[in-house]
């Protein structure tokens, strides 16, 4: 119950305070769920993308 109540007294006791809280939470869960989906599109399509076979269609400058 103890952390709770701190809960309450850091963000939700202050409309700013909670309207801030929102707005950060909500950016970090954008960036997150971001990453996350980018990654298991990477892992389910290893080998198909272009970022994956690039290198046996490009020359090398060496040649």
């Amino acid at each position: 119950m103890a952390l709770m109540k701190q809960a309450y007294n850091l963000f939700f006791k202050r409309s700013s305070t909670f309207a801030l809280s929102i707005v950060l939470g909500a950016i970090f869960f954008e960036r997150f769920f971001d990453q996350v989906g980018d990654a298991v599109f990477d892992h389910l399509n290893d080998g198909k993308l272009w970022k994956h076979i690039k290198h046996k269609y490009e020359k090398n400058e060496e040649e």
